[in-house]
C-alpha cells in the first residue's frame, strides 16, 4: 500500500487538506497527517481544527511514496520556513519520489528548489515563483516529472483523484471517482 505524508501547519486550507486525505484513503492509500511539531491539533485558515496522526519529525523520504502539501496562506508560509518540510522535499526530489502541492503550496516547492517547469497554483501566487511554465487555468492538475500541482480548493477532489490514479492505478481512480460523483474531474 502506498504511503503519503500530508503535513499541515497552522493556517492550512481545510478543504484542500481534508479532500486530499479523504480521497487518498478511499483509494486505498495510507495517509499520514503530519504536524510540524509535537502539537497534534492544528487549526486551519477558517477555524477548523484537525488532529494529526503524528509529528513529521523522524519521517524520511525512504518511508514515503509521496508528500502532498495543502495550501492556505499562513499554512504555506509555515511550510516554506519549516526546515523539516524543506529537507524532506529535497530528499524526496533527490530520490525521484512523487511530490504534490496545491493552491499556494507550490511556493514551498519553489523554496526547496524542487518545483519543475510546468506547474499550476492559486492565481497570483505564480508572481512569487521564479520558475517558467506557469499553466494558469489550463488544467486543474499539472504533472511535470515527479511534481504534481493543482490550483486551489475547488480542484482538490480532482487533485486527490489524480494522485490515486498515479499511485494505485486506473481501477481505483475510476471506482473512487464514481463514488464521489466526480465525473467532471475526467474533463480537467
Amino acid at each position: 500500500m502506498p504511503k503519503v505524508l500530508v503535513p499541515v501547519a497552522t493556517g492550512f486550507e481545510e478543504i484542500e487538506a481534508v479532500c486530499i486525505i479523504d480521497v487518498l484513503r478511499r483509494g486505498g492509500i495510507e495517509v499520514i497527517v503530519g504536524a510540524l511539531d509535537e502539537s497534534l491539533l492544528v487549526k486551519g485558515a477558517h477555524g477548523i481544527t484537525v488532529q494529526c496522526d503524528r509529528s513529521i519529525e523522524g519521517i524520511s523520504a525512504d518511508d514515503l511514496d509521496m508528500i502532498v502539501l495543502p495550501g492556505g496562506g499562513a499554512g504555506t508560509k509555515a511550510l516554506v520556513h519549516d526546515s523539516g518540510v524543506q529537507s524532506l522535499l529535497k530528499a524526496m526530489d533527490a530520490k525521484g519520489k512523487n511530490i504534490g502541492a496545491i493552491c499556494a503550496a507550490p511556493l514551498a516547492l519553489y523554496a526547496a528548489g524542487v518545483l519543475k517547469e510546468g506547474y499550476t497554483c492559486y492565481p497570483s501566487v505564480e508572481e512569487e515563483i521564479d520558475v517558467p511554465g506557469y499553466r494558469g487555468d489550463e488544467s486543474a492538475v499539472v504533472q511535470s516529472g515527479n511534481i504534481m500541482t493543482s490550483r486551489g480548493p475547488a480542484t482538490a477532489i480532482c487533485f486527490g483523484l489524480a494522485i490515486v490514479k498515479k499511485l494505485v492505478g486506473m481501477e481505483a481512480y475510476t471506482r473512487v471517482r464514481g463514488g464521489l460523483l466526480a465525473e467532471y474531474c475526467e474533463k480537467q
